[in-house]
């Protein structure tokens, strides 16, 4: 659920932690994991990765609960605080470097992408349509991480480029050339799948 009633909600229930009410986390949990789970994926390509990085943003949710400005949006704080743990974990993965999880797996000699779900349509449509995800996902991926944030942010977040600079701590006009770069960049990447697609 997202807007006003969702905002005045929130409101409420950061009054409720603060106060000492503990349940108000599960409520905001409820409202806000999966799709900040949903976000923390796209940043990270990595489930698990994911999965713990929601799970510790909350933890400093409740961590920081007086230290909520109620003037201000719960998703943006929120947003602002996973976007600082995923800075510090694509920190991290830099120098302690990872098996690509396009690597076969030892085990079935099969690359992570075979796992994912089917596609519904022809063999060929759902083959096109995985490769087309497949290679705009390695696109968004391969983005520099100032440039893929809010980008991740504003097109599948939705989020407008006010609310995003609050999130990664910059200006609006910061946010925007970000944006405008990274999808250039994206169409520079992706030139002849797009170019593919429009061919048909």
């Amino acid at each position: 659920m997202n807007g006003p009633d969702s905002d005045a909600l929130d409101a409420q229930d950061m009054v409720r932690l603060a106060g000492g009410h503990d349940p108000a986390l599960n409520d905001l949990m409820d409202r806000h994991a999966q799709r900040l789970f949903h976000y923390l994926l796209r940043s990270l390509q990595d489930e698990s990765d994911a999965a713990d990085l929601a799970q510790e943003t909350f933890v400093k949710v409740y961590q920081h609960r007086t230290r909520f400005d109620p003037n201000q949006k719960f998703s943006t704080w929120l947003y602002a605080i996973a976007s600082n743990l995923v800075r510090s974990r694509y920190r991290w993965r830099t120098r302690h470097p990872q098996v690509s999880l396009d690597a076969p797996n030892s085990d079935t000699g099969n690359e992570f992408v075979d796992r994912l779900a089917d596609v519904a349509g022809t063999p060929s449509e759902a083959l096109q349509s995985q490769e087309r995800a497949e290679a705009v996902r390695r696109a968004v991926a391969a983005l520099p991480e100032d440039l893929r944030q809010p980008l991740i942010l504003a097109e599948w977040e939705g989020k407008p480029q006010a609310e995003i600079a609050v999130i990664l701590n910059c200006t609006v006009k910061a946010v925007e050339t970000r944006i405008y770069r990274a999808r250039k960049q994206l169409r520079e990447s992706l030139g002849s799948l797009l170019e593919t697609n429009s061919a048909k």
